[in-house]
């Protein structure tokens, strides 16, 4: 989501060569599968990236804090986790994983993971078996 991230001119694509699907933290949350499944399923798409990078603010957001001013404000607890982590290269690895046992996902075992620098514009690959 983040609007430091040009994933366009990032990985050298042109308007048409890729799907593109952004959230705050790059959270793997039902709609992101959704939207992979129907993408692999129904549309083509052989290969999945993940993007995450540093800086994050994800990566300072405590869940529970966060959930209990948003009841705070609202009224209302949101039914959905806001998925903050504290390593970013821990999170791309998790993800990884966690789309390699998605069935609905088939391109999520070849899966590629990557951490962008938003200091220095270099691109770190990640795989989930790296250690930490």
């Amino acid at each position: 989501m983040d609007r430091r991230l040009d994933v366009m001119t990032l990985f050298d694509l042109q308007p048409g060569d890729a799907y593109v699907i952004r959230n705050a933290g790059g959270i793997l949350t039902d709609d992101v599968r959704r939207s992979l499944a129907i993408a692999q399923h129904a549309l083509g798409v052989e290969q999945v990236v993940l993007v995450h990078h540093t800086d994050c603010g994800m990566s300072r957001l405590d869940d529970e804090d966060f959930v209990a001013r948003l009841a705070r404000r609202t009224g209302v607890r949101p039914t959905w986790e806001p998925g903050g982590f504290r390593n970013v290269a821990d999170d791309v690895r998790a993800a990884l994983r966690e789309l390699a046992a998605d069935p609905h996902v088939p391109g999520g075992a070849a899966a590629r993971g990557f951490v962008y620098d938003v200091g220095d514009g270099t691109l770190t690959e990640v795989t989930a078996d790296t250690a930490p």
